[in-house]
């Protein structure tokens, strides 16, 4: 609101918060650091977990990064961009979400040191970007190059992923079928190989124990045969795809029939019949023993197709029609007429399984599948659902060697050699851009931090008998948190992909750039919730944290 002559001018509609210069830098940076804070007790092989309930009392029990900031209400916008940052870790890497939030905290904490001391953000965002490129570089020096056919270093990788999660009993096992599952669907183009892990489906179903998992080279599909009449397993199956349904189409215009006699009506069921038994006689001459029908199949089509000894199959996702299509090699076929036997797809098996109570059908043993199946078990949904998720970040950071072809040793020691590198750089870099630069530096410490920390190490000593380590004994120094002490990551075989290292840098100083960039925050009244107050709150609801 201004004056003018008396007359008072409003400009922002009433009930609206404006916070300006230092308030707004700091309620932002408060509001990041309280969820890097949240996510930080997760970090490591001796993380803690977290319980999330939401407003209908459904449970989540994890400590992955990602579905922890997910899942939790947020009402303060940097909190959000702080979730930004691990979707994007997600997404681009598949792990290393907590690594990303947890170091974009950090450098606003050291951020905020650096403003304390008036350091204008102009010249603390120009350090923080050539400080975040010139990480990139390093990064790339000291990656070791693996060759992407490497079983034991795939093995190695997916291990230390699943390492910390709550699969992490069994981590050999799913290791193992990441690993293999993310071989059989790579493909070779122009020299180098390409994994799209939507080829990889995961199904899961609670009961049994987790040690049932299993890697079913081929798809299954959470459906079952339609008539209690068609064969229960077929071997030898010659797989038809159908993207339409198998039923007696209506015309496309409105029409009306006009019936005046009962031999009419019959003649007019007689031609139905007719057409659908015409259909299933063509599915047959071509020596399909299995359909998988996109769409629904009538009853009396059903009865057909039993008569003929056909396993089929309907309302099949069309992503699951794709998978079927890449593992049997089969056709999909958008009408009945058009299909013919070069178009069907082979499998050794296609059978229909009771998994915990429900029918499953299973489409097993395919010639150079280019589509799997991971089936998950375990003893509760929990359970089930965060095997899940460490399975799935064990698939992603497969795919990371195997498109890229670079590890780091992990534990902190690749933090701790950036850390060391970037302190030289910021001494060749000069003036005020360098105590930026050093506060980077200083920021990346965080995470053998962390890890430390969260093992119930002593921190301080931690560090500092790990950073003499590794500036004596080279880059693979880490924190080995089992025995306690300084160790050579690689000798450990505790390694991660160059991809999520690289990525998490990049996310985590581009959040912390763009949230100190921002010196005016102007909110809308929100609409308020029942029994509670608008407006944008200052900290986050329910989360409060001393500066």
């Amino acid at each position: 609101m201004a004056q003018l002559s008396g007359q008072p001018v409003v400009i922002l509609p009433e009930g609206t918060q404006r916070y300006v210069g230092r308030d707004a830098q700091r309620l932002n940076i408060l509001a990041a650091r309280i969820i890097a804070e949240t996510v930080r007790t997760t970090l490591g092989p001796k993380g803690m977990d977290k319980m999330l309930v939401d407003s209908l009392g459904d449970v989540v029990i994890t400590n992955d990064g990602a579905t922890i900031l997910d899942r939790i209400d947020l009402q303060h916008p940097a909190a959000k961009m702080m979730v930004e940052v691990a979707k994007t870790q997600d997404k681009e890497a598949g792990d290393g979400t907590t690594t990303a939030v947890v170091i974009a905290g950090e450098l606003l904490r050291k951020a905020e040191e650096l403003l304390d001391q008036n350091i204008h953000p102009s010249i603390i965002v120009k350090g923080y970007t050539m400080a975040a490129e010139k990480a990139q570089e390093i990064l790339e020096d000291i990656a070791i190059e693996v060759t992407p056919n490497d079983e034991e270093t795939l093995l190695k990788i997916a291990m230390t992923s699943i390492t910390g999660k709550n699969a992490e009993s069994h981590k050999d096992l799913f290791a193992k079928l990441a690993v293999e599952a993310v071989k059989q669907v790579a493909e070779k183009k122009n020299g180098k190989y390409v994994v799209d892990i939507d080829n990889i489906k995961i199904e899961k179903k609670a009961g049994e124990s987790v040690e049932e998992s299993e890697l079913i080279r081929g798809v299954v599909i959470d459906k079952e045969r339609v008539h209690p009449r068609m064969p229960t397993k077929v071997e030898n199956a010659k797989i038809a795809l159908i993207n339409d349904a198998l039923e007696v189409k209506k015309t496309e215009t409105d029409a009306k029939i006009n019936i005046t006699s009962p031999d009419q009506l019959f003649q007019f069921i007689e031609q139905e019949e007719k057409m659908l038994k015409d259909m299933v006689e063509q599915i047959a001459a071509t020596g399909a023993n299995v359909v998988f029908v996109q769409k629904g199949i009538d009853d009396l089509a059903q009865h057909y197709l039993a008569k003929y000894g056909i396993l089929a199959v309907r309302r099949v996702k069309k992503s699951d029609m794709e998978k079927l299509a890449k593992a049997t090699g089969a056709k999909i076929v958008t009408n009945v007429k058009d299909l013919t036997s070069e178009d069907l797809g082979y499998a050794e098996i296609v059978e229909e399984r009771k998994i915990a109570g429900e029918s499953m059908i299973f489409v097993e043993g395919c010639k150079n599948p280019k589509a799997v199946t991971i089936l998950i078990r375990g003893g509760t949904e929990h359970v089930v659902d965060e095997v899940e998720r460490a399975l799935e970040d064990a698939v992603k950071v497969a795919k990371d060697v195997m498109e890229d072809g670079a590890v780091l040793p992990a534990g902190g020691a690749g933090e701790i050699e950036l850390s060391i590198k970037l302190d030289e750089y910021a001494k060749a870099v000069g003036g005020k851009e360098a105590l930026a630069i050093e506060a980077f530096a200083e920021a990346l410490k965080i995470i053998p931090k962390t890890l430390a920390e969260n093992a119930g190490l002593d921190t301080v000593e931690m560090l500092v008998k790990v950073i003499s380590e590794h500036k004596n004994k080279g880059k693979n120094i880490g924190i080995d948190i089992f025995e306690g002490g300084p160790a050579d990551m690689i000798e450990r075989s505790i390694i991660e992909p160059l991809r999520v290292k690289k990525q998490a840098i990049k996310s985590a100083s581009e959040a912390a750039i763009m949230i100190l960039r921002i010196d005016d925050v102007i909110a809308a009244k929100l609409s308020k919730p029942e029994g509670g107050e608008g407006g944008m709150p200052g900290g986050m609801g329910g989360m409060e944290m001393g500066m």
